[in-house]
């Protein structure tokens, strides 16, 4: 009997799946292939299913003679171990990204004469809807461990800033495929800056608790992908305490805290005007009381270091961040406001030769030369554009309201402008 293999990345299976199975089984000896958690969320989303659980559907499917996990998104490997006579497919794959995975096979299967087998995709209802069925990942015990199961799965995420509904789902939907895959943001950065000056207030913590919950509710109803709130200084312990104890509750992943007291100012000020930065032992009480407070593992306490921005020095942030770790952060941010990432990258290579796991989070928003697999090597695992959606808006408002101004109409203002269908599109009807 001739073995035959196809491969699987999805966890939500559709009549089309069922009839490409029965098709590959009554070819030969089917095995069938997982991609494993790692591998799909590093191309397409993150799985519904777990590895695991994935395995076990696939077995209980009639046909199915084999079950193997597949641990890269090329066929090599497997191929080259299992040496199939047939690899079956759907014809979907013979453009973009996929086109240069598909073209693998068909190489590898040359060696020892075998053959790939594609049948016509089949495109239902059930895979136009699929996106419904992430609401699943909404519910607040879901979307509050992806963050920590993302950081596993991939070396470094992409982050970037929602300020609102509308944002949020820019930052759900926005996808880029590459030769490596689909490329999207792993997370959502909700930015004290930004929901201040949507807001029309000044970056000083003055938009309590209650109103930055209610921006959270408005991106989580729209949105599936994790979230990490900017919590400024956290305020005072007490207060800091019962507001993550709300955060995790609601399904927030990370609040990212920094260690300055008294009046908040914008970091990217730097010394220009004045900041206090609050003492190691003060700030590393806030974090135990903080870790102490939570009923979960997944909710994350992440400390930013502002050393480097109050030009306090490169000893100083390492052990202030040792400390902070000491303490139960479960990450550290590291703030610059250089143009330049020298000192984000030595900052990195030696907190690295005294701690190899903790995460370490970047905000490139002044050195922004330098690309997300550089700052990777360095030991960064997550990359936080941190206002660009809202500093790219701006300007294009006042550009739209300054045109309407000059000629007394909209017309000449129509070509800076998505129409309206779009927006419509964009927007959930359910």
């Amino acid at each position: 009997m001739k073995k035959v293999y196809m491969c699987f990345s999805t966890d939500i299976l559709h009549s089309g799946h069922m009839n490409i199975i029965r098709k590959a089984s009554e070819l030969g000896e089917l095995t069938v292939g997982v991609l494993t958690d790692e591998v799909i969320a590093s191309f397409k989303r993150y799985p519904l299913i777990p590895l695991e659980e994935r395995i076990q559907m696939y077995q209980s499917i009639k046909g199915v003679s084999n079950v193997v996990v597949q641990d890269t998104l090329e066929y090599d490997n497997i191929l080259n171990k299992l040496r199939p006579d047939i690899v079956v497919h759907g014809d979907d794959w013979r453009t973009g990204y996929q086109a240069r995975i598909r073209e693998g096979v068909i190489r590898t299967l040359e060696k020892w004469g075998g053959k790939l087998v594609e049948f016509p995709y089949t495109y239902t209802p059930t895979e136009e809807t699929l996106s419904s069925l992430d609401q699943l990942l909404c519910m607040p015990e879901n979307r509050r461990s992806r963050l920590k199961k993302l950081l596993q799965y991939k070396p470094c995420l992409s982050v970037m800033e929602a300020h609102n509904g509308l944002t949020g789902l820019i930052v759900e939907r926005t996808k880029v495929e590459t030769e490596e895959g689909i490329k999207q943001f792993d997370a959502i950065w909700v930015s004290s800056l930004c929901d201040s000056t949507v807001k029309g207030k000044p970056d000083i913590e003055l938009v309590d608790m209650t109103s930055r919950i209610g921006t959270l509710e408005e991106i989580m109803e729209v949105t599936t992908k994790p979230i990490i709130l900017d919590g400024d200084t956290g305020g005072l312990t007490e207060h800091f305490v019962f507001n993550i104890k709300t955060l995790e509750r609601i399904g927030v992943s990370a609040v990212i805290i920094e260690d300055k007291t008294g009046l908040k100012k914008n970091s990217l000020y730097g010394t220009n005007v004045y900041q206090e930065q609050e003492t190691i032992e003060n700030f590393c009480e806030k974090i135990r009381a903080g870790k102490n407070s939570l009923k979960t593992r997944d909710f994350m306490i992440i400390a930013r270091c502002e050393s480097l921005i109050l030009n306090k020095g490169m000893e100083d942030a390492l052990e202030r961040c040792i400390a902070y770790v000491g303490a139960g952060a479960d990450g550290i941010m590291i703030h610059s406001c250089k143009k330049g990432p020298d000192e984000v990258l030595e900052f990195c290579r030696r907190f690295r030769e005294a701690d190899k796991t903790t995460p370490i989070v970047a905000v490139p928003t002044t050195y922004n030369s330098i690309t997300e697999e550089e700052i990777a090597a360095a030991g960064v695992n997550i990359v936080i554009y941190a206002n660009h959606l809202l500093r790219s808006a701006f300007p294009a408002m006042q550009r739209v309201a300054e045109t309407i101004l000059k000629h007394s109409r909209s017309l000449e203002a129509d070509s800076y402008c998505m129409p309206i269908r779009s927006i419509i599109d964009l927007i959930p009807s359910e």
